[in-house]
């Protein structure tokens, strides 16, 4: 009975979990240099009537709320995948170098090329997410010793590290195009149109639909490459596949929020504490719970600096940096 009653209250922690993300989503669209009462914002959306609330509600505040749930879910599938496929508790977005690759591509974009179409410099963000995953597992795994947590981590850092300072540069050369990055750099969700959202949303999307169908070969692989592979696991098709699906979310959402660090890496590790390793629950909890970290650091950034804010990618950095150095310190990392 107990086996019997575990999946059905992991699945009513779904709906719980989906729920949470609603009210923080309504919290998000409500509150702000401006606050605004829950009944203007739901007039907003049901009859507006082209008054300043209903104006900025339905323009600046659901397209933001809309851009941090998607970028949310992104980034924290894509750690997730990360860190199930490499075995690796240190693999993050961020901190693998790989939304800094993403920036680059984007910097390059507007820097060099003038393209400033998110439909358009995103494939840019892909060509840097995937030569940053190349360039980071290469160093990583070089030497006898191999892919351990601590040297890709410590790769990632150099090689973002690297990233940055050739976007820097780039930035250095047209004082206009930073003016435009700069807090895009930092990690921000406003600003963004509803425009940018939906050209943005079907790289998001096909990320996480393919993100969420490797949920059982990566279960598989968790015992080893050879164990999957007696069980049937098509490795190389399922490296493939993470592969592309962490490209996707990694550069639409750098594209869309710029480069935002440890939305992958904690938010994993806090739903496995709950719910186990079985990536068929992990997974979809973790697609639920990181846009809730992001929109709450966003709403925060925004309350605690009224009338201006505190951009969501310190506010991000700001929770995120303690759990990395407690994950760091941990004594079994070191045995990985």
């Amino acid at each position: 009975m107990a086996s019997r009653g575990r999946p059905a209250a992991l699945a009513g922690g779904l709906v719980v979990a989906f729920g949470v993300l609603v009210l923080v989503a309504m919290a998000s669209v409500a509150l702000g240099a401006r606050s605004v009462p829950l009944s203007t914002v739901l007039d907003a959306l049901t009859a507006p009537n082209g008054s300043s609330d209903h104006t900025v509600i339905r323009e600046l505040r659901v397209p933001r709320t809309l851009l941090g749930i998607g970028v949310g879910a992104a980034l924290g599938l894509a750690g997730a995948l990360m860190q199930s496929l490499t075995r690796n508790p240190l693999a993050d977005p961020g901190l693998l170098g790989i939304n800094e690759g993403a920036a680059l591509g984007v910097t390059l974009a507007l820097g060099l090329f003038g393209l400033s179409d998110p439909a358009v410099y995103v494939w840019f963000a892909f060509g840097g997410a995937a030569l940053a995953s190349v360039v980071v597992y290469a160093l990583g795994s070089s030497g006898r010793s191999g892919a351990g947590p601590v040297r890709l981590a410590l790769a990632g850092i150099a090689v973002g590290m690297v990233f940055t300072a050739v976007a820097s540069a780039v930035l250095r050369m047209d004082s206009q195009t930073f003016d435009r990055m700069r807090f895009w750099l930092t990690g921000s969700l406003a600003g963004q149109t509803s425009d940018v959202l939906l050209r943005l949303a079907p790289f998001m999307i096909i990320g996480l639909a393919v993100g969420l169908l490797l949920a059982r070969p990566l279960n598989m692989l968790a015992l080893g490459d050879d164990a999957g592979k007696a069980l049937g696991v098509a490795v190389t098709r399922t490296r493939v596949l993470t592969a592309v699906s962490v490209t996707l979310l990694c550069g639409s959402a750098t594209a869309a929020a710029g480069p935002l660090w440890f939305v992958g890496l904690a938010v994993p590790h806090a739903v496995r504490a709950v719910v186990g390793q079985d990536q068929r629950w992990a997974l979809p909890y973790t697609m639920l719970a990181a846009p809730v970290l992001l929109l709450a650091a966003d709403v925060a950034g925004r309350l605690i600096a009224r009338p201006g804010e505190v951009q969501v990618g310190i506010m991000c950095a700001v929770v995120g940096a303690p759990i990395f150095i407690l994950m760091v310190r941990r004594r079994r990392l070191a045995a990985l």
